[in-house]
């Protein structure tokens, strides 16, 4: 598919899916929504792509939804519009390659939902996240209510999203939405620099572990504990576990057949 608003590119196994709409921020409307969907699929069935970076071209990670596109919606293309974006979001999310997200500037609303649908964060210290919705009249509408009390709690998502407020890289990080602060100019680099160290790992290993986590989280310990046996077990299965064992007896660097 040829994209108007993303560009797709690749540096070794890494996937680096950018979000090209700079004069808008690259807010999210649905020509994005459908892009964003198509290059996800692409990236899925890419056997050469193990680990997926997202970012946003410019100053801007994503700015938000499209506000110009939203302001006339009838309830039913509201709804229509939250459950295109929610379900691409989701598709995201539930990919079974990590995704990291590479905030480089605003990650307001729909951008601040879409990196917490990614599988961690790195921030510029220039970065600003927030779910401003409330100011606007309308909640968060692709998963924003969801995501946010699960990562941070809730009495803090809660503040978050009742007052609209814009918190910063370091306080984000502080609650626990962002895994790392980086120099401005520089979130890019270093979420390619982490994807290559994930990249260069057992990947059979580092996909189970993936499932485990989120199959997990969303149960008991003791449910979860099963899942984590089951795909433990599962690994077994892959001459990549027999290879990273011998390599570490033999003490040399594995050579995974991932």
């Amino acid at each position: 598919m040829e994209f108007k608003y993303l560009t797709l590119s690749k540096d070794g196994n890494v996937g680096i899916l950018t979000i090209n709409r700079p004069e808008a921020l690259n807010a999210l409307n649905r020509s994005v929504l459908q892009e964003l969907d198509a290059a996800l699929d692409e990236l899925a069935n890419d056997k050469d792509v193990y680990v997926i970076v997202l970012t946003g071209e410019g100053k801007a990670f994503v700015a938000g939804a499209d506000i110009a596109e939203m302001k006339d919606m009838t309830p039913e293309e509201a709804k229509e519009f939250a459950e295109t974006g929610s379900r691409v979001f989701r598709k995201l999310e539930t990919i079974d390659k990590p995704v990291i997200a590479a905030v480089n500037g605003y990650a307001l609303g729909g951008g601040c939902e879409l990196a917490m649908a990614c599988d961690i964060i790195i921030a510029g210290e220039q970065a600003k996240f927030g779910q401003p919705e409330v100011g606007l009249g309308i909640t968060p509408g692709f998963g924003g209510t969801q995501r946010l009390p699960r990562i941070v709690g809730t009495k803090i998502a809660k503040e978050m999203i009742f007052t609209g407020g814009t918190i910063t890289a370091q306080e984000a990080q502080r609650i626990g939405l962002v895994n790392k602060i980086v120099p401005p100019n520089t979130s890019l680099q270093t979420a390619i620099e982490m994807a290559k160290t994930i990249a260069s790992k057992g990947q059979v290993a580092v996909r189970n572990s993936k499932r485990a986590i989120d199959q997990g989280i969303e149960t008991d310990i003791d449910e979860g504990v099963k899942v984590e046996n089951q795909l433990f077990a599962k690994c077994f299965e892959s001459v990549d576990q027999k290879e990273g064992m011998t390599a570490f007896i033999e003490k040399r660097k594995p050579n995974f057949k991932n």
